[in-house]
């Protein structure tokens, strides 16, 4: 029973550590012991679970927001859960919507949209339609593993490079190498802008924190590549984590700019809903010794919360150590000489025609 997953331990391959019940959730299940030393402690618990994948069909795909803290206010989700296994992802909560668990069902039990592209498609015929830059894969990564399966991505790209539709990524995967050609095709009308989250620079850490993505050298090669053929690239390091990452921050953004990053930002680690219970576990089974100091760290940057949700104040923090972040970042930044990326241009759109039953005479 070796191979077996013990409760306590880390998931090989995996960020999260357990079930942790979503918020939604009518019934939960607890395990206890029987007196026949079970090999399993928890019976929500199975050993090296694997990853399975759902094809459904959306009803609608762009989604909208009004958020000042983010920089687009349109989106498209190829993928419901991401196999990369952040342990840090704020996107996992939305898992509980579908009576999943945040922690291993969402890098575990996938979801599909297999006519994504067919229902971009069809919004953007619509009469009313006003273009916009889209962001393609914001709540969970467009670039996935599944991607190279079901190139979802890859087809609405298509439909937007056809469209002459202005888009934005932000990726931990370089996987989006293999669509470079057409980036950079679009990057001529500037059309595309692509930015990669680095968290650590540390292939150790990151074999920990975000087990499935690319690796941190591998995303830098891919920024390289798409900085070389005219794609514009920029670094989001993201997310900072006191006493984990935090140290990096200056080394991140010196390596992406050696790449081509030419746009920099950061973000906060987030704990929203069940996530704060999904980091505790990660901490406590990877770093007990610095596990409650990097709580308090973190209770300090959230007025004494694990996390305050307050537009202004969630994605970077308040207090002193909030306060030198900022500082080592914006030092950074401008020695480094980063700017802005170009603007895209939503002026070029051509919408596609609406299929019609009697065909078209012209």
């Amino acid at each position: 029973m070796e191979d077996a997953y013990k409760p306590g331990a880390p998931l090989k391959g995996r960020g999260a550590a357990s079930y942790v019940h979503g918020r939604y959730a009518v019934t939960t299940t607890q395990g206890t012991d029987d007196g026949w030393g079970s090999v399993y402690a928890d019976i929500a618990e199975t050993p090296r679970p694997r990853t399975t994948v759902t094809e459904e069909q959306a009803r609608s795909i762009v989604s909208r927001n009004d958020s000042p803290d983010i920089g687009f206010a349109a989106s498209v989700n190829p993928y419901r859960g991401c196999e990369h296994g952040c342990v840090y992802c704020f996107a996992r909560p939305s898992h509980a919507y579908l009576d999943l668990s945040p922690g291993l069902d969402f890098e575990t039990k996938l979801f599909a949209k297999t006519n994504a592209a067919e229902r971009l498609r069809a919004e953007l015929a619509r009469p009313s339609y006003r273009c916009t830059p889209l962001a393609l894969g914001i709540n969970t990564d467009a670039y996935q593993p599944i991607e190279r399966r079901y190139r979802i991505t890859r087809q609405c790209l298509e439909v937007l490079a056809e469209t002459r539709h202005p888009v934005s990524f932000i990726t931990k995967s370089a996987l989006i190498e293999r669509d470079i050609e057409l980036l950079a095709a679009m990057a001529r009308d500037r059309l595309v802008n692509v930015y990669f989250s680095i968290t650590t620079l540390d292939n150790k850490l990151a074999a920990k924190m975000e087990p499935r993505a690319s690796a941190p050298h591998a995303k830098l090669r891919a920024m390289k590549a798409l900085f070389d053929a005219g794609v514009p690239v920029g670094v989001m390091a993201a997310p900072m984590i006191p006493m984990i990452n935090d140290s990096e921050i200056e080394h991140i953004l010196e390596a992406a700019h050696g790449h081509g990053a030419r746009a920099a930002g950061y973000v906060l680690l987030r704990l929203p809903h069940e996530l704060k219970q999904i980091w505790r576990e990660w901490l406590e089974l990877h770093y007990p010794d610095r596990a409650a100091h990097v709580m308090s760290l973190i209770r300090q940057m959230r007025g004494g919360k694990d996390y305050e949700s307050a537009f202004g104040k969630r994605m970077r923090g308040e207090g002193p150590f909030a306060q030198l972040l900022q500082q080592r970042f914006a030092t950074a930044h401008a020695r480094l000489g980063f700017g802005r990326l170009p603007p895209l241009d939503a002026s070029r759109f051509i919408a596609p025609r609406a299929a019609s039953p009697q065909g078209e005479l012209f």
